[in-house]
């Protein structure tokens, strides 16, 4: 499964402004919630729990929330990128910019984990770290991550 086969436009968000983790996770829910059929409320409380197990926030920037919800149909991906970074209580404890919001039905443990696989091996690459970083709208971003997704 290629990231581009799950992730909508309408879920990219290219400027994130909360400035601590509640807020990112209220931000990037919003057009996950909607693409998906759930509730932000509901959303939002299944991502902070997952939280409160351990931060999502793997270092190098990057912030990988996830979760699985009951009466989910599909699996649903989300995009945010925050220009000044924040605290997200990231492994290395540097300030995270990158995030993908991966939700997905309570019985899907196989495609979670192969998506997150995914996502995670292709973050490795600093050039497209970079590339994501300096994009300025949705399409772009979106460009890049589909050049990406093809060559893995």
């Amino acid at each position: 499964m290629k990231i581009c086969d799950v992730l909508d436009r309408k879920s990219i968000l290219p400027d994130l402004k909360a400035l601590n983790k509640k807020g990112i996770l209220e931000e990037l829910v919003v057009p996950v919630a909607e693409i998906a059929g759930v509730s932000q409320k509901d959303l939002s409380k299944v991502l902070m729990e997952r939280e409160r197990l351990g931060s999502t926030g793997i270092g190098g920037g990057i912030g990988i929330p996830h979760g699985k919800m009951k009466n989910l149909e599909s699996l649903v991906l989300g995009f945010g990128l925050s220009r000044k970074g924040v605290d997200f209580e990231s492994l290395d404890g540097q300030p995270t910019h990158i995030f993908f919001l991966l939700v997905t039905p309570e019985n899907s443990t196989g495609l979670h984990l192969k998506l997150l696989a995914r996502i995670s091996r292709i973050l490795k690459n600093d050039p497209f770290k970079s590339r994501l970083l300096e994009a300025v709208d949705s399409d772009e971003i979106l460009g890049i991550i589909k050049e990406e997704d093809e060559e893995f």
